[in-house]
C-alpha cells in the first residue's frame, strides 16, 4: 500500500491518495485538490469522504464528474455536501453511497472498513485500509476534534473517545490536519481529553 500525502488550502486539510494493486482510492479532497490529485492518479476508482465539513469535501463534484468514480461520505453528514453548515460557498456534491456507520465495504477488490465515531459532526468517521487509520478530524496528534461546531456534539464526542480507548490493536493514525501518529500514542492521552469535553458538557 502506498500512500501520498498533500495538505490542501488555508486550513491545509490533508488530502489523500491510497494505492493498492495499481488502484487509487481518494481520501478528503479539499480545496485545490484536482490538480495535485490528477497528477499523482493513475487509476482512480473512488472518492472516500471521513465527513462532511467544507475542507474535507470541496473537490468533489469536480473529481467526481473529471473520473466518474463514485463518491462515499458517511450517511449522517450527507447533508453537509449539500449546503455548508459553516457557511461556505462548497459546491455541492451528492454520495453515491451513504455509509451506515461502523460498515465494511468493498471496492473494485479492496477492503474499505468506516469506524463511526460522532462528536466533531453526526457522521464523522476514521476510515480503516489494511492497519492504517484516515482519522479526518476524531484525532489528531496529541489532539481532537472541535466539539463546538454546528451540529457537533461534546456528549457524542465523549462516547467516541470512550469508545477508542478501548481499542486494543494499534493502529497508524493519518489525520485530516497535521502529521502521522498512531492509536497506541493517542490512546495515552485521552484521559485528558475525555476530562476536557466532560466540562463542556
Amino acid at each position: 500500500m502506498e500512500i501520498k500525502i498533500q495538505p490542501m488550502g488555508a486550513t491545509h486539510t490533508n488530502c489523500y491518495i491510497v494505492t493498492i494493486d495499481k488502484k487509487d482510492i481518494i481520501i478528503d479532497p479539499g480545496m485545490g485538490a484536482d490538480d495535485w490529485v490528477l497528477n499523482n492518479t493513475t487509476n482512480p476508482v473512488a472518492i472516500l469522504n471521513t465527513h462532511g465539513h467544507f475542507d474535507h469535501v470541496w473537490s468533489n463534484k469536480s473529481l467526481k464528474e473529471k473520473f466518474k468514480i463514485p463518491l462515499y461520505c458517511p450517511k449522517e453528514d450527507a447533508f453537509m455536501l449539500q449546503k455548508c453548515p459553516l457557511g461556505q460557498p462548497t459546491p455541492p456534491s451528492k454520495p453515491d453511497y451513504e455509509v451506515l456507520g461502523d460498515e465494511s465495504i468493498t471496492i473494485e477488490g479492496i477492503q474499505v472498513r468506516y469506524r463511526h465515531f460522532a462528536g466533531h459532526t453526526p457522521g464523522c468517521s476514521v476510515i480503516q485500509i489494511k492497519d492504517v487509520w484516515f482519522s479526518g478530524d476524531f484525532l489528531f496528534e496529541e489532539s481532537i476534534g472541535r466539539w463546538d461546531f454546528p451540529f457537533s456534539s461534546g456528549e457524542a464526542m465523549l462516547k467516541s473517545l470512550e469508545k477508542a480507548i478501548t481499542i486494543k490493536e494499534d493502529y497508524t493514525l493519518y489525520p485530516g490536519h497535521g502529521l502521522p501518529t498512531t492509536l497506541k500514542a493517542e490512546q495515552k492521552i485521552m484521559p485528558y481529553w475525555i476530562e476536557q469535553v466532560k466540562q463542556t458538557i
